[in-house]
């Protein structure tokens, strides 16, 4: 990837395996010191070990680059900062990070527990505030730094992932606050929202009919990290990369709207809302209906 990053410090979640893995080790082939942080833990979140990021920022400085590990659980405030202490500590600054970890606990909605939902959010929509907000204060010293968080096409919902696809929908909301909020101080924020072939890309539920590898994902980070997206003035952006294909996602707005006269009262809603204002239709509830159909067809052949 030549020199893309080439003087920049650069932070990882997640760094320990599969697209965080992919993403530090690109970092750091484009000119980036790196700092790897992964928990160790499994895709449940149990049995976390520090030889994860150990193991990845080893691999680094095996190739000539420069990295150091951090281990640290990023769902706590503690763990977050520490993330960016090891940048600023270990090089003097940190010009980006990129906020990948993530777990997941599967469940139908109406059998979830509070343990099954609380540290997925954790994870990936607290852990991606902890570590944005230790990091924006550093950039907006500096003027200047990328922010960029992990989001999924899970964010329009989940059959069975209620947990994962509300976390990724707020760090979608995360990002576009950081980028309006930080604007001025000359940091970016973004999401990328990848499908590849990953350990956890290996427990959705639907067909992945595009997708690609980890290092596909890493070239797009490398890239919004990079001066370049700075200069075209990228940030509140959502990016999906399947491989070959790059998309970027609309940006929230209104799609109809209708006005009464006069108070609304429920009975003129009944009668208003259907015809004039209308739905939006929901492309994975129609995909839904259509495995359920194709299922059923099966059971009665």
């Amino acid at each position: 990837m030549g020199n893309f990053l080439a003087g920049k410090v650069v932070a990882v979640t997640g760094a320990g395996r599969g697209i965080g893995r992919a993403v530090a080790l690109a970092a750091a082939a484009g000119g980036a010191r790196v700092v790897v942080n992964d928990h160790g833990v499994s895709v449940e979140g149990a049995e976390p070990t520090s030889a994860v990021a150990e193991g990845v920022a080893k691999e680094i400085v095996a190739a000539g680059g420069e990295a150091v590990a951090v281990a640290d659980d990023i769902s706590t405030m503690a763990g977050g900062q520490r993330v960016v202490d090891a940048a600023v500590t270990s090089y003097g600054r940190i010009d980006g990070v990129v906020c990948v970890a993530g777990i997941l606990r599967e469940r139908m909605l109406f059998n979830m527990t509070e343990e099954e939902w609380d540290p997925v959010v954790a994870t990936h929509l607290k852990g991606t505030f902890t570590v944005f907000r230790a990091a924006s204060a550093v950039m907006r010293r500096q003027g200047s730094g990328t922010l960029i968080g992990f989001t999924s096409g899970n964010h329009q919902g989940s059959v069975s992932q209620a947990n994962y696809s509300a976390a990724k929908g707020g760090i979608i909301s995360l990002v576009r606050s950081a980028a309006l909020g930080l604007h001025k101080y000359g940091v970016t924020a973004n999401a990328v929202a990848p499908v590849a072939r990953t350990r956890m890309s290996a427990k959705v539920p639907m067909e992945l009919k595009e997708i690609g590898e980890p290092e596909d994902v890493a070239a797009l980070v490398v890239y919004l990290l990079s001066e370049r997206a700075r200069q075209e003035r990228i940030t509140g952006q959502v990016y999906t990369i399947a491989g070959p294909k790059i998309a970027v996602w609309a940006q929230p707005r209104e799609l109809r709207a209708g006005y009464a006269e006069g108070s609304w009262t429920p009975e003129k809603i009944a009668d208003f809302l259907p015809g004039t204002v209308g739905t939006d239709p929901m492309p994975l509830l129609q995909q839904v209906e259509a495995m359920a159909r194709a299922a059923a067809k099966r059971s009665a052949g």
